[in-house]
């Protein structure tokens, strides 16, 4: 037997010698916190008995327990689990080696269900993610997502804590990454959707509140989301030749990431004419189906490590949740469901200051010796400070 089933059965144990133990273990331990049907069996209906009024759960002292405690439990969780018989209430009474230890014993029961939870719901969010994915929808999995969530939550009050989510330390190990295969209709409709942003540009004002350069499962897509992204907040034109520029500003073309025709040929603006935001919202959609998946796998990888504390285990569960609320959070954004934050700088769709754009060109070009930019204060504007001795050369 695994220690979890031991811990199970002294905290059972517990209970038959001295029932006054449900006062502190009744109202953070539940019957589905155990392992096997007989042990949830007997542990419901000795909550049930103790709601019922039975004399014996009444009991606070060290005198003997009656015996109807034992017999009447038996009895009731025999109803809900085969097999039970009074032998077995005795094997249980023997497995507690110290009764006055039973909220230790139950908190080692809560402890392995937290950890048998996490894994289930996690693995229901990877198949829902799979299954989603198959059948083009999302309900499923922000349904699991969120389920994920509420569960973590509820699991990190009852052991006593609040839910924090917690970074792992670097010394861990992470879980190995599988790459996940990516369709070829998503690439195409990712191409789509930035030939559609590079031949109309101000319909990045309309995606760039909720489409972020991750959501692009190519890594050569992301960089050109990104140049695009850089040119629309200077201020500056978007064409074929400045996004291939900026796309080599940014190292793109040097690593092999992309290369000059493939960048000609997604921002050909002849080639493509539709609508930006729908594409846009079928890009987030397959970006939450692998961020779901990630997610779920990191989560059932913590939960599958009996050695890791139900704190540290639903903190680094909460983390590795992040990244996936991050995407599920900018989804209602792109479906109406949520209305997006205002920007810090300006209003969103609004035009760049001018300020930031005579800025941002002026970073962007070369200078001649001695030229400063026009937002640069002259000596005559600089204020005089006071009580300043100046010195003069000795010539």
């Amino acid at each position: 037997m695994t220690p979890l089933v031991h811990a199970e059965q002294a905290v059972l144990g517990a209970v038959f010698l001295a029932p006054g133990q449900l006062d502190r273990l009744s109202p953070w331990l539940r019957p589905e916190h155990f392992s096997r049907p007989a042990h949830t069996a007997i542990y419901a209906a000795m909550l049930k008995l103790r709601a019922d009024g039975h004399p014996a759960s009444k009991e606070q002292g060290a005198g003997p327990v009656p015996r109807s405690w034992v017999t009447d439990t038996v009895a009731e969780a025999s109803k809900h689990a085969r097999g039970l018989t009074a032998s077995y209430a005795h094997a249980l009474v023997s497995a507690c080696p110290r009764p006055e230890h039973a909220v230790v014993y139950g908190r080692m029961v809560l402890e392995g269900a937290i950890h048998r939870s996490v894994a289930q719901h996690a693995t229901r969010l990877h198949q829902a993610a799979h299954a989603d994915a198959i059948r083009v929808g999302i309900d499923e999995t922000v349904h699991h997502a969120e389920v994920l969530s509420d569960v973590l939550a509820d699991l990190a009050r009852r052991w006593g804590g609040e839910p924090r989510p917690v970074a792992p330390p670097a010394s861990a190990p992470s879980p190995a990454a599988h790459p996940q295969p990516v369709d070829a209709q998503l690439l195409a409709d990712e191409e789509f959707l930035l030939g559609c942003l590079s031949a109309r540009p101000q319909k990045l004002d309309e995606v760039v509140g909720w489409l972020h350069p991750s959501d692009f499962a190519d890594a050569g897509h992301q960089q050109i989301y990104r140049s695009l992204g850089a040119l629309h907040h200077r201020g500056e034109p978007i064409d074929q030749l400045t996004v291939l520029w900026e796309t080599q500003r940014r190292g793109a073309l040097a690593d092999r990431t992309l290369d000059t025709e493939r960048v000609l040929r997604i921002c050909d603006p002849s080639a493509f004419a539709g609508s930006a935001e729908y594409v846009g919202e079928q890009v987030v959609r397959a970006s939450l189906m692998r961020a779901a998946a990630v997610a779920a796998r990191q989560v059932r990888a913590l939960a599958d490590d009996e050695s890791l504390a139900p704190g540290r285990l639903i903190g680094y569960a909460l983390h590795a949740l992040g990244p996936l609320d991050h995407v599920r959070r900018r989804w209602r954004i792109a479906t109406g469901a949520e209305s997006e934050p205002p920007r810090a700088a300006d209003q969103p769709g609004a035009a760049p200051p001018a300020a930031r754009i005579e800025a941002a060109r002026f970073r962007s070009r070369p200078h001649l010796t001695g030229t400063a930019p026009a937002t640069a204060p002259t000596a005559a504007s600089r204020p005089a400070v006071s009580g300043r001795r100046h010195r003069r050369s000795p010539s």
